[in-house]
This record gives structure tokens, C-alpha cells and sequence, in this order.
């Protein structure tokens, strides 16, 4: 069972992290507001358990590409996974 719909601010808050505005911005811009059948340049985020679901795998490495520079200074782990 997946919960929630995390923003692009709410994930930083949850991660303890802060990214750069154009960062946040992007991210935002990529994110899918409901969970059903995510378009392939989109992502939505869960908060139980903390899973960000891409639409592809495009946009997974894009996603992976922002948040690994802060990957240290999370707080939680927090899981990318593709919708097939």
C-alpha cells in the first residue's frame, strides 16, 4: 500500500535537505499531482513508504541527478522506482 502526495517542499522538509531554487523548480515542474499512471516525464512521491515513482527512467536519472549531491545530508533513505 502506497500514502500520500509529497511536494517538491515537503520532500525537502521530510529529507532535511534544501535545494537550490532552480533545483526545487525543476522538480516541481516534474511532478504529477495523483498516482495514476504517471506520465513518462513525471513523478510522484509517496509518503509511506518515502518512494518516488517515475515515469520513466529518463526521468528517474534526472531526479537521481539533482537529489545525489544532498544524499549525504538526508535524514531518511528515500527510494526511486519506475513505473512499468
Amino acid at each position: 500500500m502506497l500514502l500520500g502526495n509529497l511536494t517538491t517542499k515537503q520532500l525537502q522538509e521530510r529529507l532535511g535537505i534544501t535545494l537550490q531554487d532552480n533545483e526545487e523548480t525543476t522538480l516541481e515542474s516534474m511532478r504529477q499531482n495523483n498516482a495514476q499512471s504517471i506520465a513518462k516525464d513525471k513523478w510522484h512521491c509517496f509518503d509511506i513508504p518515502l518512494i518516488m515513482l517515475c515515469g520513466s527512467i529518463e526521468t528517474a536519472t534526472k531526479i537521481c541527478e539533482i537529489l545525489k549531491p544532498y544524499s549525504k545530508f538526508m535524514k531518511e533513505q528515500l527510494q526511486i522506482s519506475i513505473e512499468q
